[in-house]
């Protein structure tokens, strides 16, 4: 049984793994497009801004290690096409530019995702970055340490936008953003989090342009200026982080369903429509455990779970991963946020019977040092009061109560549960009545 897996970074690599303890015959082969395995790209902010300095703590595994846990991997090749009829793949050497055909039993992609390269005129200037490989952390850090570089325009206001802010200003740098939509975070949060969220920006000196369409750069050889349809703004470097777009052109001679993005859907057990082939990862959607249709929501913890899924499934098994709640935060200066199950946006467009609430308490008690606001939104089912989703944000402990949401919405909690749930209490931690409980009563 000769098995291929197309990626070796987060949900190929939770796969292989996974599929070489269960089967110690099986012929496990790995094919990765760049030099590294095992890569935590979520790092890569935080390395960009000096919170650490050996990118080797971002490589979970070695190419060696995988190697000697009996894994057949090939670094620097690139798959260019799949030939399902015949069970095919063509593959190129990088270092070499040779061509050769592999076969395989049973197949699974996970080839990830690329930045997208928005139209935008002069995009081939020198200072512009995008935030998604090694290689580009590491061009991206060396570059906001040269003393010359003082302004820093970043286009896109998404998760990896907004942590390099924070590297940004962690260096000294002025920052500016610019947003083609009227807020932050549109897709994450509602508008009560993301306002929170901009003030805290601007606390901190960041220019937000908002429902700014950023139209060209403009410099010569480098650029200089970041022009939009309003205005003209001087930098010295540009990060470009305006999403992500699923790697499958390489797949376009096939037939295996996709969104209109490009990821390929997958079902409970990594399946697609193609027999024998898997995929999970930013390549393909993830199933949703209340959305009740496979979504494509790009993160490293439903792209490992699946991943291992995967795994379990190559080696014959059957397994099934039960659904994503979409659970993600992220610290923004002083603030963090996170966000799990649907966001009122979500909940309207599927046309459900909600209702919301937004409170502001306090994540502790006041005589002891570090008492803080702390503000949750809960969605719910107007008539059984089901927990839908949530959303918490603060300067402390915002994150782990976010967690403490998924599981309730996971348990299919209502809101009058949640205002009961049994809590910790210490002074230094919460109050008696924690704001999770205070905001699952108020809501009726």
């Amino acid at each position: 049984m000769r098995i291929i897996i197309i990626g070796g970074i987060a949900a190929g690599m939770s796969a292989a793994a996974k599929l070489r303890r269960l089967d110690k015959e099986a012929e496990v082969v790995v094919y990765e497009k760049s030099p590294h395995v095992s890569f935590g790209a979520c790092g890569l902010p935080y390395y960009v801004g000096g919170f650490f300095d050996n990118e080797a703590q971002m490589l979970a595994r070695t190419p060696q290690q995988l190697i000697e846990s009996g894994i057949e991997l090939y670094i620097e090749h690139e798959v260019l096409q799949v030939i399902p009829e015949a069970k095919t793949l063509q593959i190129k050497d990088l270092q070499t530019g040779t061509i050769k055909e592999d076969h395989y039993d049973a197949l699974m992609i996970a080839t990830g995702a690329s930045s997208i390269m928005p139209p935008i005129e002069n995009l081939e200037l020198k200072n512009v970055h995008t935030l998604r490989s090694m290689s580009d952390g590491k061009a991206l850090r060396e570059a906001l340490r040269k003393p010359e570089v003082r302004r820093v325009g970043i286009i896109g206001a998404g998760f990896i936008g907004l942590e390099a802010v924070e590297a940004a200003k962690a260096l000294g740098k002025e920052v500016a953003v610019f947003q083609l939509e009227d807020r932050i975070l549109k897709e994450v949060f509602d508008k009560e989090v993301t306002q929170l969220l901009e003030a805290e920006l601007k606390a901190h000196d960041v220019a937000l342009y908002l429902n700014s369409k950023v139209t060209a750069l403009r410099g010569e050889g480098y650029a200089t200026h970041i022009v939009t349809e309003n205005e003209e703004v001087p930098v010295d470097l540009v990060l470009l982080a305006t999403g992500v777009r699923p790697n499958t052109a390489f797949l376009d001679n096939t037939d295996i369903e996709r969104l209109r993005n490009g990821a390929i859907v997958v079902d409970q057990e990594g399946k697609t429509s193609l027999p024998g082939v898997y995929a999970a990862g930013d390549c393909a959607t993830v199933p949703h455990l209340l959305k009740g249709e496979p979504a494509y929501i790009p993160l490293a913890t439903s792209a490992n779970k699946l991943g291992r899924i995967v795994g379990e499934n190559l080696a014959g098994n059957h397994e099934v991963f039960e659904g994503t709640l979409g659970s993600s935060c992220i610290k923004l200066m002083n603030m963090e946020a996170g966000r799990t199950g649907l966001s009122e946006a979500e909940a309207e467009s599927m046309g459900l019977d909600y209702k919301t609430v937004f409170i502001t308490d306090k994540n502790q008690t006041d005589y002891y040092p570090g008492q803080e606001d702390l503000s949750i939104k809960l969605i719910y089912d107007a008539n059984t009061k089901i927990l839908l989703g949530g959303q918490v944000v603060g300067r402390k402990d915002a994150v782990q109560r976010t967690n403490v949401l998924a599981v309730a919405i996971y348990a299919r909690l209502t809101t009058k549960q949640l205002g009961m749930l049994d809590l910790c209490y210490a002074p230094p931690f919460a109050r008696t009545w924690d704001a999770i409980n205070i905001a699952g009563n108020v809501a009726k």
